[in-house]
């Protein structure tokens, strides 16, 4: 993957929030003003056009012609995971780190984690951007926010987390979204042991690609499609779990798995009036560590 990449990546999820934002406040699945701060220009442009008669449909017509099933799952996956995260806020966690942050705004953009420590780790090229850009926004860097970089696939996050001090004796909630499937087997491994040094009643919540997209793409709508482009823009997806085996993977780490879904189940929880095909392969996971 591109030093550059995750910086692409990241502003691809943001574009989709951005138009989510744009929607009608009583048919939006969630608000995030800050999204549209962290496009280019002609996504900028993109999320304009939608305040345009038919506008709304063009861009996401373009955008499923692309990648097929990308969009309304990135969209319902991220109301789930904001719904996980609160769910675990009102459990008692304390503090939330949110590993390959990207462009992700629920520090800022959540009310109930207004007052809880956040830390966010992210490769340098990104992580610097978006400091800059939400400095802009906002004058300054959000108190209750701390931000980390790391190269996952060069640097020890055990490391990391030596240097700065981060306490693992707090119920933590760690989300972990975009990442795995860029990742090689080693440092996904390498990634989960620091997630089960945390207190037991922590919870960690993931994305992962179902195995099968990748050894056997054609098996799944769009998926030959996608991975050729993914390929050609050197963001190759790596890595990759059968559903079926990931609690077994996981308990290793002393952690229980406790829901993990596809973007056929998220999407029809959250957007049941899309049907809409494409993606099924993306899927998020939360386990309980102890």
């Amino acid at each position: 993957m591109k030093a550059t990449a995750a910086s692409k990546t990241a502003q691809y999820m943001a574009l989709f929030r951005a138009l989510e934002t744009r929607r009608p406040k009583h048919k939006r699945l969630f608000t995030d003003s800050f999204a549209v701060s962290f496009l280019d220009k002609n996504l900028q442009l993109a999320t304009k056009l939608t305040a345009l008669p038919f506008g709304e449909k063009l861009v996401q017509r373009i955008i499923y012609n692309k990648i097929p099933g990308a969009f309304s799952s990135g969209i319902a996956r991220t109301k789930y995971i904001d719904d996980l995260l609160e769910t675990s806020v009102k459990a008692g966690v304390r503090q939330v780190i949110i590993l390959g942050a990207g462009f992700d705004t629920r520090a800022l953009r959540l009310p109930f984690l207004q007052n809880i420590p956040v830390i966010e780790i992210d490769h340098p090229n990104t992580s610097r951007m978006k400091m800059n850009k939400v400095q802009e926004r906002l004058g300054k860097l959000p108190a209750h926010v701390r931000y980390f970089q790391i190269d996952f696939n060069q640097q020890s996050i055990h490391d990391l987390a030596a240097q700065q001090n981060i306490n693992f004796s707090i119920p933590t909630t760690i989300i972990w979204e975009g990442v795995t499937n860029y990742l090689s087997a080693e440092a996904v491994d390498t990634t989960f042991a620091f997630v089960r040094k945390f207190t037991a009643g922590s919870y960690v919540i993931f994305t992962y690609v179902h195995k099968g997209v990748l050894d056997k793409p054609s098996n799944f709508y769009g998926a030959e499609k996608l991975l050729s482009d993914l390929d050609a823009l050197e963001e190759k997806w790596t890595f990759g779990f059968y559903p079926q085996e990931l609690q077994d993977y996981l308990s290793q780490f002393n952690i229980q798995l406790l829901e993990d879904a596809g973007a056929a189940e998220y999407r029809a929880k959250y957007m049941p009036e899309r049907n809409e095909k494409g993606y099924e392969f993306y899927r998020v996971a939360l386990g309980v560590i102890g």
